[in-house]
């Protein structure tokens, strides 16, 4: 289910349920999308970024292509705040700390991303550990992430690079771990930024479904 948090004259911000692409993909069968249903309310509307399929969370668009510009310009500008919630394998060591690691394409395995860093492009996350949870096979860590940049899996990648992959991760953690899971664990919990128009500031919140 799709859910519309905001809507007004220029813009809308839309909760992305896990499984479903932000766009759509090749093939017949996989055309179905939130860019799609989103567009079938609101035709003018434009993405701006996107989200993992196997991601939940909050997702903007833009209602024409001056505000996808303006919106898309933020972005670059690294004005728009973002957190997500996240839980991994095992307890996190540092209660709080920064991963800065390049990252580049897995020729080998697209999709994947890997760590590399002679072509990759840089890379940081910020994170905030908010539970360490259950015990041996079943220690888990609740941890809020604060992207600075946006590469491609970033997230799952440095997680994975730490140790400490997210749980239900198919593409990252172990296959028989990540099969103990219906989902990826990872939600986009908050975004936040200045309206390209009214100049007023704004916090969209999606409580986080795990």
């Amino acid at each position: 289910m799709t859910t519309l948090i905001h809507l007004d004259d220029d813009l809308l911000v839309v909760d992305k349920p896990a499984g479903l692409l932000s766009v759509p993909a090749r093939g017949a069968d996989r055309q179905d999308c939130l860019a799609a249903r989103v567009q079938a309310l609101h035709p003018e509307a434009r993405i701006v970024h996107r989200l993992d399929a196997a991601t939940s969370g909050l997702v903007l668009f833009a209602r024409g292509l001056e505000m996808l510009r303006r919106l898309s310009l933020a972005f670059e500008q690294r004005t728009v705040g973002k957190e997500y919630v996240a839980l991994v394998d095992g307890h996190m060591a540092l209660d709080e700390g920064e991963i800065d690691l390049p990252l580049g394409e897995d020729a080998a395995n697209r999709p994947r991303q890997i760590v590399d860093p002679l072509h990759g492009r840089r890379a940081l996350t910020r994170y905030r550990v908010l539970a360490r949870l259950g015990e041996g096979a079943d220690a888990h860590t609740r941890v809020v992430l604060k992207p600075v940049t946006g590469r491609a899996h970033q997230l799952r990648v440095h997680l994975l690079t730490l140790g400490h992959p997210i749980l239900g991760d198919r593409l990252y953690a172990p296959a028989e771990r990540a099969a103990c899971f219906e989902r990826m664990h990872l939600h986009a919990a908050r975004i936040a930024f200045i309206h390209p128009r009214t100049r007023v500031p704004l916090q969209f919140e999606s409580p986080v479904p795990f």
